[in-house]
C-alpha cells in the first residue's frame, strides 16, 4: 500500500497545470458551456418528441436517430445536474421532455426498462440482462427529482434501482459482456457495483431508507474486498456469482478503467460518510491502478490488461477523465503532492490528444489507438462521462478559489 506521508507537501493549489485557478476555471467553463453545451443544444436533444440522440458524427450529423435507454438516463442526469448546479432553464426543459418520452415509451409490459428505442419511441431492443439500464435511468430520475421537487421521479428511481439489483442477483442471468474474456451465468461485475456506489451515494442523501444504505455499504465492501486481488494489488472485473475468483482468463483480467473510476467514486462516498479510512484506502488504490495503467512510451492510460498477458492498447477518453476527477478530488481535500503531479501530466496529455478543435470540430475524440490517432469520422458522441468530468472539476475549482487555493480541512488537522 502506498504511504501518503512519504510524498511531501505541495503547499497550496494556487497554480495547477501551469495555470492559475481562475485560468483553469475559465478553461473548464469554456469546455463545458461553449463547447459541450453549445454542441448538444444544436445537435443532440430532441425537443419535439423528447430524449437524447448520441449516434452522430463530429459535425453533428446524425448517423441514426435511435435513442438508447442508457443514454436517456445518462443524458437526463447530465442536463438536470447542469440545471441544478449552473442554471439555464433550457436544461430543465430538455430534461422534462426526456422524462416524458422515457415514461411513455421506455418500459415493456413487465415494467422493465427496454434497451433501445427509435426516434418516435418504438422498441428496437428489449431489456438487457445485466441491469445497467435501470441504474442509469435511476440516476437520471433522481437528479430530475432534485430539480423539480417531484416525488414520483424519486420513487421511480428507487424502484428502478431495486429492479436492477433483482436482475443482477439472478444467478441464471445470461449477460454476455464483450469487453471481458469470459462471460458466464450470473457473473458479478465490478462495473455494476461501481454504478451502484455512485448512484446510492447520491440517493441516500435524498431518501432515508436503511435498505439503500445497507446496499451501498455492501457495494463498497465487495469492491474493496471481493474484487480486490491481493496477489496483484489490483481489482478484478469479473467474479463468479458467489463472488469467488474465477480460475480462467478472468482471474488475471484487470479492467483498469473501471477500477480507476470506482476509486474516485469511493472518494466521494468517503467524503459524504466522513470516513477518513475509506478515503485514504481509495486514494491508495486509485494511485496503484493509475501507476499500472500509465503508458510510459506514448502517455495516457491503458483501458485493460491481463497481468500475465497483454495490455489493451487503445486509449479511451472516459478513462483519462476519470483520472482527472479523482486527482482533482485529492487536490481539493489534501496537501499531498502526487495528485498534483498526476493531474498535470494527465491534463496536458488529454489537451494534446483529444480536443477536436484543431480539426474544425467541437467536443473531444472519444478514443483511439495507442497514439490516439485522429479519426475523421465517428458514430457516437458521449453525453455523460465527458460533461461529468467538466462539471465535477469545475465545481471543485470554484470551491478551491473560494479558499484561495488552500486544501479543505476535511479531516481537521493531520
Amino acid at each position: 500500500m502506498v504511504e501518503q506521508s512519504g510524498d511531501g507537501l505541495s503547499g497550496d493549489r494556487a497554480k495547477i497545470a501551469g495555470m492559475s485557478l481562475t485560468e483553469l476555471r475559465d478553461h473548464y467553463r469554456a469546455d463545458l458551456h461553449d463547447d459541450y453545451v453549445a454542441f448538444w443544444k444544436a445537435h443532440g436533444v430532441d425537443m419535439d418528441v423528447g430524449g437524447f440522440m448520441c449516434e452522430m458524427d463530429h459535425d453533428g450529423t446524425l448517423v441514426t436517430t435511435n435513442k438508447s435507454m442508457w443514454y436517456q438516463g445518462r443524458g437526463l442526469w447530465t442536463h438536470t445536474f447542469l440545471y441544478n448546479n449552473f442554471g439555464d432553464e433550457w436544461h430543465l426543459e430538455a430534461s422534462r421532455k426526456a422524462v416524458g418520452f422515457m415514461l411513455k415509451f421506455g418500459r415493456d409490459d413487465n415494467g422493465d426498462w427496454v434497451h433501445g428505442l427509435d426516434a418516435q419511441g418504438n422498441v428496437i431492443s428489449p431489456p438487457d440482462g445485466i441491469g445497467y439500464t435501470g441504474l442509469f435511468v435511476a440516476e437520471g430520475l433522481m437528479e430530475y427529482a432534485r430539480a423539480t421537487g417531484e416525488s414520483e421521479p424519486m420513487d421511480l428511481a428507487v424502484e428502478s434501482f431495486w429492479r436492477a439489483c433483482e436482475i443482477y442477483d439472478d444467478q441464471s442471468r445470461q449477460s454476455p459482456q464483450g469487453y471481458v474474456p469470459n462471460s458466464y451465468p450470473g457473473m458479478r461485475l465490478q462495473g455494476f457495483e461501481m454504478v451502484t456506489v455512485v448512484l446510492l451515494s447520491q440517493l441516500v442523501q435524498e431518501v432515508e431508507d436503511p435498505k439503500l444504505q445497507s446496499r451501498l455499504s455492501q457495494a463498497v465492501e465487495v469492491v474493496l474486498e471481493k474484487f480486490w486481488n491481493p496477489e496483484y494489488s489490483l481489482n478484478n472485473e469479473i467474479l463468479y456469482h458467489s463472488y469467488d475468483r474465477p480460475h480462467d482468463e478472468n482471474e488475471d483480467f484487470i479492467y483498469l478503467g473501471h477500477a480507476i473510476e470506482t476509486m474516485w467514486m469511493l472518494l466521494h462516498e468517503a467524503i459524504r460518510a466522513q470516513d477518513q479510512s475509506l478515503f485514504n484506502l481509495a486514494a491508495d488504490r486509485l494511485r496503484r491502478h493509475m501507476e499500472v495503467a500509465w503508458d510510459d512510451v506514448y502517455g495516457g492510460f491503458f483501458r485493460a490488461m491481463h497481468v500475465n498477458g497483454a495490455l489493451t492498447y487503445d486509449k479511451v477518453l472516459w478513462l483519462q477523465e476519470e483520472v482527472l476527477i479523482g486527482t482533482m478530488i485529492l487536490m481539493e481535500h489534501t496537501d499531498w503532492a502526487w495528485p498534483v503531479e498526476w493531474f498535470n501530466r494527465t491534463f496536458h496529455y488529454v489537451q494534446e490528444k483529444f480536443p477536436l478543435k484543431k480539426y474544425g470540430y467541437a467536443l473531444w475524440q472519444m478514443g483511439g489507438d495507442r497514439k490516439v490517432s485522429y479519426q475523421p469520422h465517428t458514430s457516437r458522441k458521449g453525453n455523460y462521462h465527458h460533461p461529468r468530468h467538466l462539471m465535477h472539476n469545475l465545481l471543485a475549482i470554484d470551491r478551491m478559489i473560494e479558499r484561495n487555493g488552500k486544501p479543505s480541512d476535511l479531516w481537521g488537522s493531520r
